[in-house]
């Protein structure tokens, strides 16, 4: 069997991503299955994902769930776009995984620990956001998931827009630039469309900054990949609400957006060693 490895697993709305890293950080294997949003199948489709991987020997997991987490319990409290509730995601990891030490966090945290990690100790508060269905973010304090932002949800602020109370992920998200424009943010070049999107970005930068007080923001996502479009307009619309109280740090575009999450497993495996 040889040396140890780590398995890291990404679970999405759509698809579930399976990696394997050396321990070293290499990526070794990857596998991909649809996630079926019926749980006792999804669980037989992992349990075939992780049967496929038998040549490895597996010592540690992380998966990653989008939505809320009882870490005491190990139990998922909801899941995003998944109709998941209340389940026991971390026992049922470690029957499949059986010797495996499994460890379980929010998808975005451990992007967010990626990415910040990336960064090399050039900044000590680091908030992390991914726009893509929805958002969701991170704090990163000292190279660590911040304790006290666990559960930060910030795609769920409410704020005022179009007349009603909404959710700001309901506006600003890439699902929502998509049903507004027919367009992925891969396919919009327009600088209008930009202008008027990052419009609706602002209030949430802006409760965010001065909540957070980070030293740096990094923006990753589906729309993220794509923040050179609209950083120009995003840092014009801050530098408005420029104050000494809440000072605009830098903003970044994700060095490895599409990866940030595996990736991120892979780094809360190494900090939980014993």
């Amino acid at each position: 069997m040889g040396q140890d490895h780590y398995l890291a697993i990404d679970v999405g709305g759509t698809k579930t991503l399976f990696a394997v890293f050396s321990p070293g950080g290499e990526i070794v294997r990857e596998e991909k299955i649809a996630t079926s949003h019926d749980y006792e199948q999804f669980k037989a489709d992992l349990a075939d994902g992780v049967d496929k991987l038998g040549e490895f020997k597996i010592s540690r997991c992380c998966a990653a769930f989008p939505g809320r987490i009882d870490f005491d319990k190990g139990v998922g409290i909801g899941f995003g776009n998944l109709p998941w509730h209340n389940l026991p995601v971390r026992g049922d990891l470690q029957q499949i995984l059986k010797d495996a030490r499994v460890l379980i966090h929010n998808d975005a945290k451990l992007a967010g620990l990626s990415e910040a990690l990336l960064l090399n100790g050039h900044y000590r508060k680091v908030l992390y956001l991914t726009i893509s269905t929805g958002i969701g973010g991170g704090v990163i304090l000292g190279g660590r998931i911040d304790p006290d932002f666990v559960n930060f949800e910030p795609g769920a602020m409410i704020f005022e827009h179009d007349g009603q109370q909404t959710r700001w992920e309901t506006f600003a998200s890439g699902k929502a630039l998509h049903e507004k424009y027919g367009r992925l943010a891969s396919e919009i070049n327009d600088p209008g469309i930009w202008q008027a999107y990052v419009k609706n970005l602002v209030p949430g930068f802006e409760n965010l900054l001065a909540t957070v007080q980070p030293d740096a923001v990094v923006i990753g996502g589906g729309v993220g990949g794509h923040f050179e479009k609209f950083k120009p307009y995003l840092e014009a619309e801050l530098a408005k609400i420029n104050n000494p109280l809440v000072p605009i740090p830098p903003l970044l575009k994700a060095q490895r957006p599409e990866e940030a999450v595996i990736y991120g497993c892979y780094d809360y495996i190494k900090q939980n060693i014993e």
